[in-house]
């Protein structure tokens, strides 16, 4: 029962995803992370945005740059990277490579993401880490929120839900954050962390525990 509640469908609605291949019903939805590498190498690699001066591409070969999007002066993107239509890559975003959005998304200033996906309209606009993360559908982190994904005695991350430990095989997890979920300015999901749909948070917290199946307080809707 409990390996159901780790599916992808238990945290994002994939119908309007164009990319909903990277993820598979039959395994824990952090399994995706580890095909992202392979997957992105398989997309094809068109830019179809204007670039203007003052942008950064390494290794433009493999990126691609759906319709729609504005990629601002002073962006670094460094492929693979994928990026869907209509997003807005701001002036100092970071984009580290390995990096999958839907639509709709945003990289703000001085936001640094690496081996990501960002499904439909999911933002990260200001002063963000999002390391070997998945943010849901329409998903917004405040500004300075981090999701941490290295484990200080760098061991293996471990996703632990109603007391039942699970092995990720990876020592870079950061978290994966369902659909709708928002969290407040300046709070740090620690590595591991899986949050359910239309998670809130308030500001400052430090979140340390899933929330499948408990009340946490980092789960409670619309607190300030």
């Amino acid at each position: 029962m409990l390996e159901s509640m780790l599916a992808p469908k238990k945290f994002f609605n994939l119908d309007c995803f164009s990319h909903k291949d990277v993820f598979l019903e039959g395994e824990p939805v952090w399994e995706s992370l580890k095909r992202l590498k392979e997957y992105l190498s398989c997309v094809k690699k068109e830019i179809l945005c204007p670039i203007p001066e003052g942008v950064i591409l390494v290794n433009p070969e493999t990126i691609a740059i759906d319709t729609g999007t504005v990629i601002e002066p002073g962006a670094y993107i460094e492929g693979p990277v994928v990026i869907g239509k209509d997003c807005y890559i701001r002036h100092g975003a970071y984009v580290r490579g390995n990096v999958l959005t839907g639509n709709q998304c945003v990289i703000g200033h001085c936001t640094e993401v690496k081996h990501s996906i960002f499904l439909n309209g999911a933002k990260a606009p200001h002063f963000n880490y999002v390391g070997d993360s998945i943010l849901g559908n329409h998903v917004n982190i405040g500004a300075g929120v981090i999701c941490a994904n290295f484990r200080l005695d760098q061991g293996e991350v471990i996703v632990e839900v109603d007391g039942e430990i699970y092995k990720t095989g990876m020592t870079k997890f950061g978290s994966i954050l369902g659909d709708g979920s928002q969290l407040g300015c300046n709070s740090v999901t620690n590595p591991g962390v899986l949050l359910r749909k239309k998670t809130y948070s308030r500001a400052c917290t430090s979140i340390q525990k899933t929330n499948i199946r408990k009340n946490y307080h980092a789960q409670s809707p619309h607190q300030t």
